[in-house]
Formats: structure tokens, sequence, C-alpha cells
């Protein structure tokens, strides 16, 4: 089979050929867009779920989709060693700029840029490190106190202004939201709030892992009446199915109903996962159908590649202390794990595995979806450790 028609392209963020059971998120993501830009409030859009199941890529989408709508975007990644304010005064420079060119500077623009220039200054980031173009000196008094959760309001309400001035909206879509630290959640969520109570046009669509909605909840109590929480899952089998079949049937070549059941068998219906067990089939297919034995053979490659890059650039940032951890919950089979289970293991008194639990929910690689339970954010990495540390005990 022709390698180069592959339609498959595993890869972080990279949208699938097929962008199966997501029909849902992007209709509430229309709703609010098509909403908030008529001047009707809508509650903003958390999405949540385990490494590998597409969110990314739905943001990709979003933005699409508000820019089709009129909206000015700014996207921005979250990361543990940035402060929020430093990744946003760049992007939203270049807003002010963009909303400039629409029709020269009005006074909720000159005003707005005023506004960001005050931040910058307020967050130790100096102007000559943002240069903004214009002449146009910061506003004093105006989200220069230093203190987030005062500044980041005010910084959002002129942002939102000057877009309303020129007839336009913003949506602003942050990933892994869950690396913001806890002022900087609090923050953004009263920002929003904010933007509710004015009714104005700034919308916030996030993505993060399951720890987004404790962490919410702990920062401000009324989150959950200002955001909608998605959950973003594996897929049915039927989507599944159709995210795998209908790629290699619009490539004009085909798969056996055997060799799509043993996929999501395999993938548990991940679709990061479907992308690389898709991807590595069809190379290693000589002709149509793609048949259960090629599937069954392209599974070696296919974990050695998910163990060489997806799993261990994950493993590779753990202590052996949270090795250990990790692969005491792996042994005990399918999750969510109770911590009581894993300290026994381990043969350690519960009270000693705090700071290990607390240093793997930082780091992002395990969760507690209920009370006492713990459960691993980036799934088949029970497997993966299994290989991992086959000498443990």
């Amino acid at each position: 089979m022709d390698k180069i028609k592959n339609p498959f392209s595993p890869g972080a963020g990279v949208t699938p050929p097929e962008l199966a059971g997501r029909e849902g998120i992007l209709e509430q993501a229309l709703v609010l867009i098509c909403r908030v830009i008529a001047g009707r409030p809508e509650k903003s859009i958390l999405m949540v779920g385990l490494r590998g199941v597409g969110k990314t890529v739905l943001l990709n989408e979003v933005e699409r989709i508000a820019q089709e709508k009129g909206y000015r975007t700014v996207l921005v990644e979250a990361h543990e060693t940035k402060p929020l304010g430093v990744l946003l005064i760049p992007r939203l420079r270049k807003l002010f700029l963009e909303l400039n060119v629409l029709a020269g500077v009005g006074d909720k623009v000159r005003r707005g840029i005023g506004v960001l220039k005050s931040f910058a200054g307020a967050i130790k980031v100096t102007t000559g490190d943002v240069e903004f173009g214009l002449d146009i000196k910061p506003e004093q008094g105006s989200a220069d106190s230093g203190d987030l959760e005062m500044d980041l309001p005010s910084l959002f309400v002129a942002v939102a202004e000057a877009a309303q001035e020129r007839g336009t909206a913003v949506a602003l879509l942050i990933d892994e939201i869950q690396y913001l630290k806890k002022n900087e959640l609090s923050a953004l969520i009263m920002a929003m709030h904010k933007m509710q109570q004015r009714r104005l046009p700034l919308v916030l669509i996030g993505a993060g892992l399951p720890t987004l909605l404790g962490l919410a909840g702990e920062s401000k109590s009324y989150s959950e009446r200002l955001f909608a929480f998605p959950n973003i899952g594996a897929l049915s089998e039927h989507d599944a199915v159709k995210a795998l079949a209908e790629p290699i049937n619009e490539a004009g070549e085909s798969i056996e109903p055997d060799a799509l059941k043993e996929i999501i068998r395999l993938t548990r219906g991940y679709p990061y996962f479907l992308q690389e067990w898709g991807y590595q089939t069809w190379n290693l297919a000589e002709s149509s159908p793609i048949s259960l034995e090629v599937v069954k053979k392209s599974t070696e490659l296919v974990t050695k590649s998910l163990d060489e890059s997806f799993f261990r650039v994950r493993f590779d940032r753990l202590t052996p202390r949270e090795k250990r951890f990790l692969r005491a919950m792996a042994q005990q089979g399918g999750g969510p794990y109770r911590i009581s289970d894993v300290a026994g293991r381990l043969g350690v008194p519960l009270s000693n595995l705090g700071p290990i639990r607390a240093s793997l929910i930082k780091k992002g690689m395990v969760y507690s979806p209920s009370h006492g339970d713990i459960d691993f954010t980036v799934p088949l990495f029970d497997e993966f450790m299994l290989r991992a540390m086959p000498e443990f005990n």
C-alpha cells in the first residue's frame, strides 16, 4: 500500500482525518461563540480529559470556528515555569495592533493599549521587552497594582471593550490550563466573572487534565456557575470505527471488521492511539483489505514507538520513588486505584505517600477521581510501567 497516501498522522495536536465523536462539544462551543457575540451571556468552556483524547485538537478546531464567526483569537499554552501574564502580554499586544488596523486607533483601543502597558510594567515585563509599536502612555491606576486578581479583570475589560468598539469579539483559548498557579487560575475565573456580569464579548475555552475540576472549585466556589466542564473521553466503539474506517475508505482502501475490533481493543478507543495503530497498520499492509494478522504484526512496532516517545518522555521526568509508586499502581491491574492498596503493595504507611502523590499530581501523571482513589492521566501508562520496570517486586 502507498505510504504517501497513508491518511493517519499521529502527533501532538494534529487534527485527525476524521474528527469522530466530538460533535457535541463542537456544537456547545459554537453556541457559546454565537451567543456572546450577539450580546447574550453564556458559560465559557473548560474541557477536561486524559492525555491523548484530543483536547488540543478540539481547541484548534474551536479557534477555527471562532475566527469564521468574526472573532479575534488568542491561543496560549500554560506552562509550569512561565507566568500567565508573561504568556498573555505579547499575544494581547498583537491583538490590539490588529484591532488598530481595523479602523485606526479608537478611544477604547487606545485605552486598552495603555492598560496593557501598565499591566506589563506591574509584572516586571518592560515595554522594551515587548515593543508595542504605538506612542501611547501606560494607563495609570489600571491593572498596575501587581495583584493579578485585581489586575487581570481590569485588563480583560479593556480588551473586551476595545473589541466591542471594533464590532468584534475575543476568544481566549488556553491549553494545559491545569498548570496555572492557584492565584493565576483565581484571577482568570474572576476576570471571566466580570465578562459575564458586563456581557462583554470575551469568551474562554480552556483544556486541561481532570485535576482542573478540583482546582477550579477550590479557587472560586462559583466557578461551576461560570464554566461548563465537558469531559473529553475515549471514543465509543461506533465512533472509533468511524475514525479508522472512513479515512481508509476515502483513501480507496479497506480494513477487515476483525482488524478494526482488534485495534479498538488495543487502544481502548483513545484517539491518539487510534492514529498510531492506523498509521503503522497501513504502512505494514502489502494490500487491501488490512487484515487482523497485519494489525497483530503492527502492534510490536506501535508499542515500541510509544515506549520510546509518548511514554518515555513522561517516565524520564520521574524520580525513582515516583516510578516505584506508579509501578505499584500498575501491578493492581486497571484503575482507579485505592491509595491504601498502593501503600500496602509498597509496604509503607499510608501517611508516607502524601508527598509522592502530590508531586505526581503536580507533574500531571495522576489525578484523584474520588476521595481515596488515584488513577493515571495517561491512558495505557499502566501497561507501559509493567514493561519498563519488569524487575519490580
